[in-house]
Order: C-alpha cells, then sequence, then structure tokens
C-alpha cells in the first residue's frame, strides 16, 4: 500500500487581526482543498470555540473547556488531534490554522513537528501585517491582559513582546494594505525588523505559493537562539534606522544596570547578546520592546566549555562562533541591534560605550572583574 503523504500545515498568526483574517481567506481561496481551523479564545474562563471552515464557510463548529484555566493550554492538546482528523478525512490537501491574536507561532509549530510526523508536516508560518499597525503595536508596553488578549490568566506578556516574536519567528510576512495608502516608512521599519522574511503583499499570486513553501521548526528554533539569531544590519531609510553595535570589551555591570532604562527606550525594538565582566561565563540575551527589556542566561559562551562539549552544540550555533572568534575573548561580544523610527545613533553609541569597562578595569584583569558588585543578581538569580 502506498503511504498517505503527510498534510502540510501553515500557521498563520498576528494581532493584526483583520490582517490575519484576510490572509487565510486569500490562502483558502487560491489553493483548492484548503481547510482553515481556528480556535477562539475570547473571554477569560469562557469556553473555547473551535472551527473549521472552507472558502465557502464554516463546516464545522464545536466548543471545549479550558485546561487547567488555561485557554491556550487547551489549544495545545487539541491542535494535533484535530489536524489528525482532517488528515485522515483525505478531503483535506492543505490545513491552514489560523492562531488566535495573542497566540505565539513557535510553540504551536514545535508540537505538530515533534507530536505528528508522518501524518502531519509544517509547510509554513506566516505573520499578516498591517503596515501602519506596526509601530502602535511594537510602541505598545500595555500587558495583554490589560487589552483583554490573554491567553491564560497568569499571562504577564505584552503586546509589544508578543507582537515581536510573532512576526520575527515567521518565514513569510504577509502585508495586507486595507484601504489606506502604505507608508513608505512602515514598510522601511517593517524590513528592518526582519530582514531575512519574505515579505508578500496578501494579494499577490505568489503569497500562497510562498506561504506553503516549507517550514523547520529545529532551524527556527536555532534562528531564535540568542548565541546565533541573525540580527538586523545598519540601515537607514524613509527615517527609520537600525543600529548594530558589536564591541569586544565587557561591560561593567553597574553602570549597565543603571543605564538600562534609558537604553531600553531607546529605540521601539532592541535585541541581541552581551556579557558582563563579572559573569564572563555566561551569555546573557538582551530582548527588548515596547519600553519593556528581559535579561536572561542563555547558558554559557562556547568559548567556556570544553572541546568534547562542542559536539553536542547545534551547527548553526558552532559556525556563528567560528565566524566572530576572538583569540583573546572567543565568542564573547557585545552585540545589540537598535531599530525604530528617527533613532538616535550617536547617543546610543556613547550611552554603551559608557558602560564598557574603562582601560583602568579592564587592566585589572579578570580577577578583578569577578570581584564588581553583581548589580544583575535581582534579574538573573531573582530566588537569591
Amino acid at each position: 500500500m502506498t503511504p498517505v503523504p503527510a498534510l502540510p500545515v501553515v500557521f498563520v498568526a498576528g494581532l493584526h487581526a483583520e490582517a490575519r483574517r484576510e490572509a487565510v481567506e486569500h490562502l483558502l481561496a487560491a489553493l483548492p482543498g484548503s481547510l482553515a481551523l481556528h480556535h477562539d479564545l475570547s473571554g477569560p474562563g469562557a469556553a473555547v470555540v473551535r472551527t473549521v471552515r472552507d472558502a465557502g464557510g464554516v463546516r464545522q463548529r464545536g466548543e471545549f473547556p479550558p485546561v487547567d484555566d488555561c485557554p491556550c493550554c487547551a489549544v495545545r492538546e487539541d491542535l494535533v488531534p484535530q489536524l489528525r482528523r482532517l488528515a485522515e478525512g483525505r478531503d483535506c490537501a492543505l490545513a491552514v490554522v489560523e492562531l488566535w491574536d495573542s497566540v505565539e507561532p513557535r510553540a504551536m509549530a514545535e508540537a505538530v513537528a515533534e507530536h505528528a510526523a508522518g501524518t502531519l508536516r509544517p509547510a509554513g508560518v506566516v505573520t499578516a501585517v498591517d503596515p501602519a499597525l506596526v509601530l502602535p503595536y511594537l510602541a505598545c508596553g500595555d500587558d495583554l491582559a490589560d487589552v483583554g488578549l490573554p491567553a491564560a490568566p497568569e499571562d504577564r506578556r505584552t503586546v509589544a513582546d508578543t507582537w515581536a516574536r510573532q512576526l520575527e519567528y515567521a518565514t513569510v510576512v504577509a502585508v495586507a494594505h486595507g484601504d489606506d495608502p502604505v507608508s513608505e516608512a512602515d514598510l522601511a521599519l517593517l524590513t528592518q525588523l526582519h530582514p531575512t522574511a519574505r515579505q508578500v503583499a496578501v494579494g499577490d499570486p505568489a503569497f500562497p505559493l510562498l506561504a506553503a513553501s516549507g517550514f523547520d521548526a529545529a532551524a527556527a528554533a536555532e534562528r531564535q537562539h540568542p548565541a546565533s539569531a541573525l540580527l538586523p544590519q545598519d540601515a537607514q531609510e524613509y527615517g527609520v534606522g537600525t543600529l548594530l553595535w558589536r564591541h569586544r570589551r565587557p561591560f561593567h555591570p553597574g553602570r549597565l544596570y543603571n543605564a538600562l532604562e534609558d537604553l531600553t527606550c531607546a529605540a521601539p525594538r532592541s535585541r541581541g547578546r552581551f556579557w558582563l565582566a563579572d559573569r564572563p561565563d555566561t551569555l546573557l540575551s538582551w530582548d527588548a520592546a515596547g519600553g519593556t527589556l528581559s535579561v536572561e542566561s542563555a547558558g554559557p559562551w562556547l568559548a567556556t566549555l570544553p572541546d568534547v562539549a562542542w559536539a553536542m552544540v547545534p551547527g548553526v550555533r558552532r559556525a556563528a562562533a567560528a565566524i566572530d572568534w576572538h583569540p583573546e575573548f572567543g565568542d564573547r561580544v557585545q552585540l545589540l541591534a537598535f531599530t525604530g523610527p528617527g533613532i538616535d545613533r550617536h547617543g546610543i553609541r556613547a550611552m554603551l560605550a559608557s558602560c564598557l569597562l574603562s582601560d583602568a578595569e579592564y587592566a585589572a584583569g579578570r580577577a578583578a572583574w569577578r570581584r564588581l558588585p553583581s548589580a544583575f543578581d535581582a534579574l538573573l538569580d531573582p530566588a537569591l
């Protein structure tokens, strides 16, 4: 018996609900045999509403309760079984998963890739965008709960960081132009935020083909890791700029901590990796959007690992480290990208430079660096 090919699954995400729905409708109309699966999480504690529809309208509709008072958890548990049913029904050539507003595509794409190999395969991750809303959403530091979009009762994400992750995980950015002319500045901001994505208008005939052109969840995870993430390069267009700042010398923990608020507010979006003089073995991630900053440990720098441990490190990270290797510091680096309209490049550079070790502090050596006051304990070791 000839094996049945795995059902391709395209995920369409985005907080811009009208743009997302427009993208899904175009896919259903352009790709015969496609069905869209959507879970509606409106209303905290309310039932999750699941719909399956084709280009002609709704085929199925059902409701089920949250899991442990968590609607998003219920979606994760329901998604793969529902997609498997579509695959087994043999009347679906492509499944389009329209993710609810604040649901991020990574968890859902990885669930399908991990739990349904052979039956389902991720074929694409699309984030649908209204260009006029890119900056307002990126600059919005409100909690999702404050705007009625939490995916779980304890959800403490903000509009800005959720939107940034939705955008930057996708391999295709579907631009819904709407009725108003598209601003060149809005498109420039979108491009600089995610320069490696395929950007295409929703109405472009190429959109359906790009949306389902293939997706590798493992490779996407490696692209998201702070140690190997490809950051935007220096750019300046239509008043929108990206500053990519690089340095080898470590940061003084106290001076950097005191500058965090100003640096976080210097651009609507900033991200990257960095290291502190008192924690020279720890790779730290910088992730800021909408005036809120997250600093986390992302594990050790490769320079701190024995040679035998390198075989367990993903090839993408080893390659990134080898390209950027320094004879003294190895892969340790300050690499931060700031993106937004009218950013003060000189001011950001000066602020960051002032946070580095001075010549005298640097000359004192690593033993002295480790004795510097650990200003980041509250952020990195909250249990202490």
